[in-house]
């Protein structure tokens, strides 16, 4: 298949995995529509040209994103102080103070609401998920909101910055995604691009299946993410890992003339990323298998599992779990829009951290490591004693 990126046609499908959820983060009100809902599968392709990792079996006409995507964590105050510090950088970084910015795919727009309380006067939010009932007040008259995609409902980037933030591993044709950015900013190479997105590399050399799904369909590392943007007419200014090295920041300009711009220096890890895509497979069928038996050791003697946290993640490690997943009781959320609602595929239900109280698990396994301090000090409040362990 020709690779969606740079057009190769040297690629090769390393991974398979059948029948996983097309979504991971629409709530579901009913068990029987979670159970039933629509499955895709994974052929996890690398382009041996780019280093770009992609989806070959992934079909854009499957997904529904819509005001009930719930895929927010800044319901987490390490997340949310990620979030203040990132802005706080950008806008100084970049001069942003009195600016206008565009945030393509803002969620529920918590970064962009950070952005304007440091300073930037004019935000507009994009994303067919957004919900304005929940911008504060006190900002909601300097962000437009727009429910929708682009470029069909936004064609415009006259801005002083792009920002686009874990959207761009939702997108199938990266090369066209971002050939159009470069069009609608026009003659304004003075309008910095900024991104965030998760790190394949890590994914890769960690066998972390549960940050495989379906609709992220589109996976890179350091190198495949310059070579793409210095590809499509941008100049990349800085590139960076962060949120302990599982985020990629790309921050870049565009210019006139793709060819004049040299190589960035991180853009050599082809080689690195084809050595980790050897070794895959293998540790991944292992790494499956341990947490499989795992949580049926637990449930063998009695003791009771829950996941803690209900989104990509547990998603996609409830459905490698298969039918071991009958294993874990419940799937654990801080967000109270998800409590009482159920998991996209297996039916898991949601439940708030109280739940715990009572359901007095033996185990409940992280489904972020970067999370467990946090999750133990609620666990301590709520006076559960259980063995946490991380994914």
């Amino acid at each position: 298949m020709t690779c969606p990126a740079c057009a190769g046609v040297d690629t090769e499908v390393f991974y398979r995995r059948d029948g996983v959820p097309v979504h991971s983060c629409l709530l579901l009100d009913d068990a029987g529509e979670a159970r039933d809902f629509p499955r895709g599968d994974l052929r996890l392709a690398i382009c041996h040209t780019c280093g770009f990792v992609f989806n070959e079996a992934y079909d854009s006409a499957r997904s529904r994103y819509s005001p009930d995507y719930e895929e927010t964590q800044a319901y987490s105050a390490h997340f949310q102080g990620f979030l203040t510090e990132l802005a706080a950088r950008w806008v100084d970084r970049y001069g942003l103070r009195g600016g206008r910015v565009v945030e393509i795919g803002c969620g529920k727009a918590e970064f962009l609401v950070e952005l304007v309380e440091h300073g930037v006067s004019e935000g507009i939010a994009l994303d067919p998920g957004v919900h304005p009932e929940r911008i504060p007040a006190h900002v909601r008259d300097r962000i437009t909101v727009v429910q929708g995609f682009f470029p069909q409902d936004l064609a415009d980037l006259d801005a002083d910055a792009v920002v686009c933030r874990h959207t761009l591993e939702h997108i199938g044709p990266v090369g066209e995604f971002m050939r159009e950015i470069r069009r609608a900013i026009g003659e304004r190479t003075d309008t910095v691009v900024l991104f965030e997105l998760p790190d394949t590399l890590r994914v890769l050399r960690e066998a972390a299946f549960w940050d495989l799904y379906y609709e992220h369909c589109s996976y890179f590392t350091l190198g495949s993410l310059a070579r793409l943007f210095r590809r499509t007419g941008f100049e990349v200014l800085d590139l960076s890992m962060a949120y302990d090295d599982q985020y990629l920041l790309i921050e870049a300009r565009p210019i006139t003339d793709a060819d004049a711009v040299e190589p960035h220096p991180y853009e050599d890890d082809l080689g690195s990323t084809q050595q980790a895509v050897r070794s895959f497979q293998d540790a991944e069928s292992a790494l499956v298998r341990r947490w499989s038996e795992e949580v049926e050791a637990v449930s063998a003697r009695g003791g009771r599992t829950a996941i803690w946290g209900s989104g990509s993640k547990g998603v996609a490690f409830l459905a490698a779990l298969g039918d071991r997943s009958a294993a874990v009781g419940c799937a654990v959320d801080i967000n109270p829009h998800k409590h009482g609602r159920f998991m996209a595929g297996t039916a898991h239900p949601i439940v708030a951290p109280a739940h715990l109280q009572q359901y007095a698990p033996e185990l409940v396994v992280a489904m972020n490591p970067v999370y467990v301090d946090e999750i133990q000090r609620d666990l301590d409040d709520l006076g559960v004693s259980t063995n946490l362990k991380a994914l």
